[in-house]
């Protein structure tokens, strides 16, 4: 009973509908739109982009307003403020979602747990290099230079077909899935390259307040009693779907202000919630899946399972850059 209640509920998940819609390229797209124009503005302002610059001039013009860095101790205090907020996150999610805990995971739990974060440590890691190098070289600024709708098709071919050869390719043929997995984690560098062209204090502190979600819903997910956020494949579906809707209907329809401020609403905060809920929901489906690959049932594929915790952790970033970059720009 309780394997068809899971197979019930993890089938749509494999769609490739359904991991169109879960891809960060779905949310990217809409946020490139929004700062792409003044990044093109500013270029073209700049005299560097003027012809025989370089010959005429040897003085870099820059901008006259000061910038004003915050003291030692200021700076100190933010980050107080920062790690305290977090923590809170992780202790009151721990307190309202954790209250009944289960046994300690056997081996074959914890050893597929943990190579499951290892390849989704990993390939944050290579993402957020190669996303780096290409941004470096000019890559980035060619993407955005490119038609955006291009952009997203291109993104979602690549992602996708990537992700599913990584998925679908036996774990016995280590090279081609290995090959597959490294190709997904290239699309999602150059999806997210120009991500850089932000603050790196917007950055870093999305990272830090992402690491705090997932890490305590991960924990939640995995003290939790078995299968006790397995139901919610269902509603998580039918939300994901919600929110791709929302960030692509301001671009196909002529929405009016409080549309538009509806549908970023749902794009941003709904996008939050829904990925933060399959932070709970695919550490639970690993364990679940440990227990079916420790009685030869299933293949044991951590790789497999580390790929929807990697897409979790980057639309959680996504939306955390989005809000952060809004909330800068209001105080402006």
């Amino acid at each position: 009973m309780l394997r068809v209640s899971f197979v019930s509920a993890v089938r749509p998940m494999a769609s490739p509908c359904f991991q169109a819609a879960r891809n960060p390229q779905m949310s990217t797209f809409r946020l490139y739109s929004s700062f792409r124009s003044n990044i093109f503005s500013s270029f073209k302002r700049s005299p560097l982009s003027r012809p025989g610059f370089a010959q005429q001039s040897r003085t870099l013009i820059t901008d006259a307003t000061p910038v004003v860095r915050p003291s030692q101790a200021e700076a100190w205090k933010r980050f107080g403020i920062t790690a305290a907020t977090v923590a809170g996150t992780i202790v009151g999610v721990n307190l309202f979602l954790n209250r009944e805990t289960r046994d300690a995971l056997s081996p074959a739990e914890r050893s597929y747990l943990h190579e499951s974060f290892q390849y989704t440590g990993g390939g944050l890691a290579i993402t957020a290099l190669a996303a780096r190098a290409m941004f470096k070289n000019g890559f980035a600024f060619r993407v955005m230079s490119a038609n955006p709708w291009l952009v997203l098709g291109v993104s979602l071919v690549g992602s996708i077909g990537t992700m599913m050869g990584a998925m679908y390719t036996s774990p016995e043929n280590k090279v081609l899935k290995h090959a597959f997995w490294l190709g997904f984690n290239a699309c999602q560098a150059a999806t997210l390259s120009p991500l850089f062209f932000l603050s790196p204090a917007i950055l870093s502190r999305a990272a830090l307040y992402t690491c705090g979600v997932v890490g305590s819903l991960s924990y939640v997910g995995a003290t939790a009693k078995n299968d006790t956020y397995l139901y919610m494949g269902g509603p998580l579906l039918a939300g994901v779907t919600v929110v791709a809707l929302s960030s692509l209907a301001p671009m196909a329809l002529p929405l009016g202000l409080r549309g538009l401020a509806i549908s970023e609403a749902i794009s941003l905060y709904g996008g939050l919630a829904v990925f933060s809920g399959f932070v709970l929901y695919d550490t639970q489906k690993i364990l679940h899946n440990a227990r079916l690959a420790e009685q030869g049932r299933i293949p044991r594929d951590p790789l497999k399972e580390s790929i929807g915790l990697e897409l979790d952790m980057i639309n959680i970033f996504i939306r955390l850059v989005q809000i952060l970059a809004s909330r800068q720009n209001n105080r402006k």
